[in-house]
């Protein structure tokens, strides 16, 4: 066989976004659908929002991250990714809930599109209403 590497393993959504994250003990690099995360996110804003789990329990530089996302655009993509991240940091260390609760980093965001109803323009919006 070989020898198995140590890696924690986590599953975020965030709208219609998928993310599995795979950590390992590395030098600090996220790679994000075999990319760097600076080529899949160029903004600054989004880079933020996926290093967040990883800046509030202080392991930053310490882990690798792999992550596949799908689904979704750009922000629920990130959105994902961090919650995959954070419940990947609670099997590394079951010490980190407290701190990772406390950021709310490990509720699912349930806020999710609404479906466009019949006899409508679209999910509350109406068709114009004439009395005549």
């Amino acid at each position: 066989m070989g020898t198995t590497e140590i890696q924690y393993g986590g599953t975020g959504r965030r709208k219609s976004s998928i993310a599995r994250v795979i950590l390992k003990p590395g030098k600090g690099e996220i790679n994000v659908n075999k990319k760097p995360l600076n080529k899949y996110f160029p903004s600054e804003t989004l880079k933020m929002i996926v290093k967040q789990p990883l800046d509030t329990v202080a392991v930053t530089g310490k882990y690798d991250v792999f992550v596949k996302v799908h689904g979704g655009g750009m922000t629920g993509q990130a959105g994902a990714i961090r919650h995959g991240i954070a419940r990947a940091l609670l099997q590394l260390n079951s010490d980190f809930r407290e701190k990772l609760k406390k950021e709310g980093l490990l509720t699912r965001d349930p806020r999710v599109k609404e479906r466009k109803k019949y006899g409508q323009k679209g999910a509350r919006k109406r068709f114009q209403f004439s009395k005549r």
